[in-house]
């Protein structure tokens, strides 16, 4: 299983590039934004090149499947790492499977977003796309079961051979990343604040502070007892 970063903060990434467990990143325009990316292609190139050679989605930001195509093949420009984030439907329910086909043809990664359900997952995978995100988090907001929907997805493409990896992504809580994990889910794309609490635990806090105590306690223990052996 793979985890990526979903931010755009470049120290948020230095620091989990770090710690040795990042296996990409991904944005939108949203996070781009608040992040304080308003340069996207400046922003996007800086993290590009940073995380080398693993991949960065970026998204287009049109509901024109013509002018998707058009952002998607100038965000492939940016780096040889680029994945271009194309959603599954657009906001008037036009499926953008052209645009995935078509990209995908052209040699460039597609990260098929906003996928809400199995068929459009099996639809994005058969159209072709690198990547499908569920959003689980959104799943959830409907009543529905986002890890049955993220197993039902891998069983489907280890069936029928389809080399498309699930994205998790819209990760609210701790347990969603888990859960997700259990399912079956190849990449996790976690906001940096649940990851670091996703790795935090209070109890291995205290464990880790009296292993220091007592270690501190032997220490000078052994200390007295080397004084008292040297002395006449």
């Amino acid at each position: 299983m793979e985890i990526f970063l979903d931010t755009a903060k470049v120290e948020q990434i230095k620091q989990w590039l770090g710690y040795g467990v990042l296996d990409g990143v991904t944005t939108n325009p949203s996070i781009l934004f608040k992040d304080g990316g308003y340069d996207i292609q400046e922003r996007t190139r800086e993290i590009a090149e940073l995380i080398y050679p693993r991949p960065l989605s970026v998204e287009v930001s049109t509901n024109e499947p013509k002018e998707m195509l058009e952002q998607g093949r100038a965000f492939a420009k940016w780096g040889d790492n680029i994945v271009v984030k194309i959603p599954v439907i657009n906001e008037d329910g036009v499926p953008c499977l052209d645009v995935v086909n078509t990209l995908t043809n052209e040699n460039i990664k597609v990260n098929m977003t906003a996928v809400m359900s199995l068929g459009q997952f099996i639809l994005g995978a058969k159209a072709g796309a690198t990547y499908g995100s569920i959003f689980a988090g959104r799943v959830a907001d409907e009543g529905n079961d986002s890890s049955e929907l993220i197993e039902r997805s891998a069983r489907w493409l280890k069936t029928w051979g389809y080399e498309t990896k699930i994205i998790v992504g819209s990760i609210r809580t701790t347990k969603n990343i888990q859960d997700a994990a259990v399912a079956g889910a190849h990449v996790l794309t976690i906001p940096p604040d649940l990851l670091g609490k996703w790795v935090d635990h209070q109890y291995s806090r205290s464990t880790v502070k009296q292993f220091n105590i007592d270690a501190k306690k032997a220490f000078e223990q052994l200390r007295e007892s080397q004084g008292v052996t040297a002395s006449p």
